[in-house]
Order: C-alpha cells, then structure tokens, then sequence
C-alpha cells in the first residue's frame, strides 16, 4: 500500500488542486472538495493513504 503527501496549492470553488511533495513533479492533481478534509485551505499539507485524504 502506496502512501502520498500533497500540498494545496489553490482551491477553486468545489475542486483543490494538489501537489505532490513525496516525489520532484510540477502537476498538480485536480480533486474534489468532497473527497478532502473540510477545513482544508491553501497551504495545507495531506497525506493520501487507503483511498482518503487526510489533514496533517
């Protein structure tokens, strides 16, 4: 089982773009906000583990 870290680099509107900081990448994931923490805001670090996302 694969464990990944993000940062929130923008929140548009219902979608948080994500960015990995596990690995050396300029993409950034597009993600619903339902699928996120709900106190999520930009700058905020998260960890992706067994299919969820979790504030850290």
């Amino acid at each position: 089982m694969e464990t990944w870290f993000y940062v929130v680099e923008s929140i548009d509107g219902d979608y948080a773009n994500l960015k990995r900081t596990d690995i050396d990448t300029d993409e950034l994931k597009l993600v619903a906000r339902a699928l996120l923490p709900a106190d999520i805001e930009e700058g905020s670090n998260l960890k992706y583990e067994l299919m969820q996302y979790f504030l850290i």
